[in-house]
Formats: structure tokens, sequence, C-alpha cells
């Protein structure tokens, strides 16, 4: 799907940001195909989080979906 690697359910993997940074809302997580590029860029805006740890917190997220 992309270089991530996300393939779970996109409403769980919000879920699971939105609990780790509070101040994400939908809209920052709007997420498109081929746009994980700019899904990562927002959450880096409005969190200050580093790219690696949003990366890594889209990994465990993703991993924890294809576990449930």
């Amino acid at each position: 799907m992309n270089r991530l690697g996300i393939t779970g359910d996109w409403n769980i993997i919000k879920g699971q940001l939105k609990q780790k940074w509070a101040k994400l809302t939908d809209d920052d997580l709007q997420y498109a195909e081929g746009k994980l590029e700019e899904t990562v860029g927002r959450v880096q805006k409005r969190t200050g989080a580093t790219r690696a740890a949003i990366e890594h917190a889209l990994k465990e997220a993703d991993a924890a979906c294809k576990v449930t």
C-alpha cells in the first residue's frame, strides 16, 4: 500500500494515533492512498513529533491491527 506497509484498518490506526497524540483531529488524519507524506507532515506540524517517531507510531499501530 505504501512504503511503511500500512495495511490495517485506517480507522483503528487513527484511533491509536489520537490516543498517543491527543492534539490530533480527524482532519489531521485524513488519509488518502498515495498521500502518506502529506498525512505524516500534518501530524508532525500538529504534534511537533519527529518524522521517525510518527513512522514508528504508524508501524506499531499497523502491527497491532494485524494481531487483533
